[in-house]
C-alpha cells in the first residue's frame, strides 16, 4: 500500500502508519506492529497517541506484557500522553489473566501519579468486574468508591455487576438497596437482575423484603415512561 502511495507522489504521513497499525494491531500481528513502529522512527516521523495505542493494544492482547510496558514508557518519555484507552489495554488483559496485583499496581499508579491520565468509566468497569468475579469484595468496595469520588459514574453496567456481585453473595438486603439506587438514579434496570433479586430473595424466605422491593420499584417505574415496562415474572417457589 505504501509503494503505491509513493509510486503516486505521496508520502505516508502519520496518519497513514496510525490506520496501518490500527489494522495489524486487529489482526493481532505484533512483530509488524513493532517494525512499522520503527520505520515510523527511521523517517522522522512522530508516532501519536492512536499510533502508540494500537501496538500497546497488540502487544496486551497477544500476551507481551512486557513489551506493552516498555512501549508505555517509551510513549511518555517522547512526550505523548497516554490515554485512559491505552491504559485500559493493560486492564484488560489483566483481568483475562485474574492478574490483580498487575491490575492494582497500575491503578494505583494512575492514582498516585498526578502526570497520568485518570481512569474512565470503562476502566473502571473493566476493574469492578474482575474484582466481583475473583470474590475480591474489599478491593470492588475500593473502585466503587474511588469511581462515585471521581463523578463520573456509576453508570447502568456497574450497578448491574454490583447487584449481580451481591446476590451470587446471598448480600440480598445490599443488593435490594443498590437495586433501588440504581432506579432512583434513572437506570433502568435489566429483566434479568430483576429476576435474579426475586429468586435469590424468595429462596432466602425474605418475601416481606421482595414485596417491599416490588413495591417501590412500580412507584418509581413512572420515572421511566414509557421506557418502562412492567416485568411479569414467573410463580418461583423454593
Amino acid at each position: 500500500m505504501f509503494d503505491e502511495m509513493r509510486e503516486r507522489g505521496l508520502e505516508p504521513d502519520v496518519t497513514s502508519y496510525s490506520i496501518l497499525l490500527h489494522v495489524y494491531s486487529r489482526a493481532h500481528k505484533p512483530q509488524l506492529c513493532l517494525d512499522k513502529l520503527g520505520m515510523m522512527k527511521e523517517k522522522g516521523i512522530c508516532p501519536s497517541v492512536a499510533t502508540y495505542t494500537s501496538v500497546v493494544k497488540c502487544l496486551c492482547s497477544c500476551g507481551r506484557m512486557e513489551d506493552a510496558e516498555e512501549m508505555l514508557n517509551e510513549m511518555v518519555h517522547s512526550g505523548v500522553s497516554p490515554t485512559a484507552e491505552t491504559y485500559n489495554c493493560f486492564f484488560k488483559e489483566y483481568r483475562g489473566r485474574n492478574d490483580v496485583d498487575g491490575a492494582m499496581k497500575l491503578y494505583r499508579r494512575m492514582k498516585e501519579d498526578d502526570s497520568l491520565l485518570s481512569p474512565n468509566m470503562h476502566s473502571y468497569n473493566i476493574l469492578l468486574g474482575m474484582f466481583l468475579k475473583l470474590g475480591k469484595m474489599g478491593l470492588a468496595w475500593e473502585i466503587w468508591d474511588d469511581m462515585n469520588a471521581s463523578g463520573i459514574g456509576p453508570d447502568l453496567d456497574a450497578y448491574t455487576m454490583l447487584v449481580h456481585g451481591l446476590c451470587e453473595r446471598r448480600k440480598w438486603r445490599q443488593a435490594c438497596e443498590f437495586f433501588m439506587e440504581m432506579i432512583e438514579k434513572g437506570f433502568l434496570p435489566q429483566k434479568v437482575t430483576y429476576e435474579t433479586l426475586y429468586r435469590g430473595l424468595i429462596q432466602a424466605d425474605m418475601l416481606r423484603t421482595w414485596r417491599r422491593l416490588k413495591k417501590k420499584v412500580e412507584e418509581e417505574s413512572i420515572t421511566f415512561g414509557s421506557e418502562f415496562k412492567e416485568y411479569h415474572l414467573k410463580p418461583y417457589k423454593r
